[in-house]
């Protein structure tokens, strides 16, 4: 049997692939500043929080790193509107990716902030510092640079990951793909094209990241 590839007709309708493609940037890139955001609030409170508060992380990154994506997403979209808090497809999408990304991110810092050494903290605790400020001003800087290549490893997989929002019908790539091949019938072509576009997506995010840390920790570090 002989198949011939027709990818005019999935250009036809590249203009909705770019729209979706763009959601999924959109998405993946607040997801990625929020979740951080998350995860240093989170790994300062792990690290250097009242006990209450260390369990009380502990206990969402573990449940949240044990249970599947679709689920945590499941629960944001169809369970919380029973007690009042209801969100449209894509609020939905950005909230679950946020609080999966920081469960994930919060160990990564933490394990950045315990890689600093004990004397720099004691040296900023001997200043008179609080924690606050020796987490703010000593610790978090460098805990980041040495977990930047593992935060950015898991903000590609978050990118990746996020097509399972295509199952609330959030229409971002994958989303967009699955309606184009129900109507075209042409779901090797539809698929290849989606395939190109995450790669491309990953690749220039990695590039991102990279520029980001030559900025940020190679040469902000030098001024």
């Amino acid at each position: 049997m002989t198949y011939v590839f027709q990818f005019g007709i999935v250009l036809d309708h590249f203009d909705r692939m770019l729209a979706g493609a763009w959601l999924t940037i959109r998405l993946a890139g607040l997801a990625m500043v929020l979740g951080l955001a998350v995860a240093v609030v989170c790994a300062y409170l792990r690290t250097a929080g009242p006990k209450p508060l260390r369990a009380l992380v502990g206990a969402y990154v573990e449940a949240i790193r044990n249970t599947p994506l679709l689920i945590q997403l499941y629960v944001v979209f169809f369970s919380l509107p029973s007690l009042g808090v209801r969100m449209d497809a894509n609020e939905a999408a950005l909230v679950a990716m946020v609080i999966n990304l920081g469960a994930y991110a919060t160990e990564i810092v933490r394990a950045g902030v315990q890689s600093v050494p004990r004397g720099q903290i004691e040296c900023g605790v001997a200043l008179g510092l609080t924690r606050l400020q020796v987490y703010r001003l000593i610790v978090l800087f460098p805990a980041l640079k040495a977990v930047f290549p593992a935060l950015a490893s898991q903000f590609i997989l978050l990118l990746l990951g996020s097509s399972v929002v295509s199952a609330i019908s959030a229409n971002e790539l994958t989303a967009i793909s699955n309606t184009l091949q129900s109507t075209t019938f042409r779901a090797f072509e539809v698929y290849i094209i989606a395939t190109i576009m995450y790669l491309a997506i990953a690749v220039a995010f990695r590039g991102l990241f990279a520029a980001l840390y030559w900025y940020v920790f190679v040469r902000g570090r030098g001024r």
